[in-house]
């Protein structure tokens, strides 16, 4: 359907104004918002079939005799990303969701483009602007620092606006709720403090920390029955609960070695980084 506007209704070759396209990119992101809910209510009720599945296997675990060896969980990045199938649908994973522009302004070259804006003076945006108006919670692209954040696993919420800069080098970050699980955010946190050296699986090219921000309000926690966000420039995954194999498997894929680097653990780069492979 045609906009309607000053330009006269049904006018195809008229542009849309400024305030047409912030109020479209509005309904866009309230869509984004209410698929996302319904994929997060979709997730509880599988947990719940997923817990009556483990109560049975209890059961049966309890009951038969135990002639069979346990198996140790494997903590190699080979080993992790066979996991990951798997370990998704246990940690009630949505799939990997592509939120879109800042604005919804995707053309580079137009005057009300602020995608990849840096704030500061000159930019139209003297300080970062409130969380609400970014696509997704956590945001994955928008007006950010002029100044990265270098990689690395923070104990605790680490400039935002430098974070946004990050991923549009083509970093990636591992956000976790400050309620999740200690001993499987400490599992993520130590996988990923690994020095490059002891284990290469671009653990420097990813971000992982707590997501809290009190003052930005509903927007400064992760989403109601969301303990763990992965991000990468327009593209969020989000679980009920952390896991270190959904974890490597979204950054191996959607992170990006520094310029000239090998892939990432083998792997195809499928994120869409204005500035791929750039510092962090």
């Amino acid at each position: 359907m045609a906009n309607q506007g000053r330009g006269g209704a049904g006018d195809p070759g008229r542009r849309p104004t400024k305030a047409e396209k912030k109020d479209q990119a509005r309904r866009d992101r309230e869509q984004i918002h209410q698929r996302m809910a319904g994929r997060r209510r979709q997730r509880t009720i599988g947990i719940v079939l997923v817990a009556a599945a483990v109560m049975v296997a209890l059961v049966v675990f309890l009951v038969l005799p135990k002639d069979s060896t346990p198996t140790t969980t494997a903590s190699s990045p080979s080993d992790l990303l066979a996991q990951a199938a798997d370990a998704q649908k246990a940690a009630g994973c949505d799939t990997v969701t592509n939120v879109g522009f800042y604005d919804g302004v995707s053309d580079p070259k137009a005057p009300d483009y602020t995608d990849q804006a840096h704030i500061g003076a000159g930019s139209g945006f003297a300080t970062m602007p409130a969380l609400s108006t970014y696509p997704s919670i956590p945001p994955a692209s928008g007006p950010h620092s002029p100044s990265p954040l270098p990689a690395g696993v923070y104990d605790s919420s680490p400039d935002l606006s430098q974070v946004i800069h990050s991923l549009e080098h083509g970093g990636a970050v591992v956000w976790y709720s400050p309620s999740a699980p200690v001993d499987v955010v400490d599992r993520i946190t130590a996988f990923y403090s690994q020095p490059t050296s002891a284990e290469a699986a671009g653990q420097d090219r990813v971000i992982v920390a707590p997501y809290d921000y009190p003052d930005q309000g509903a927007e400064g926690s992760l989403p109601q029955g969301v303990q763990m966000a992965l991000v990468s420039w327009h593209d969020v995954q989000t679980c009920a609960q952390p896991s270190l194999p959904v974890a490597l498997d979204f950054t191996s894929q959607y992170s990006t070695p520094i310029q000239g680097g090998a892939p990432i653990l083998g792997r195809t780069y499928l994120g869409e980084a204005p500035e791929p492979g750039a510092q962090m």
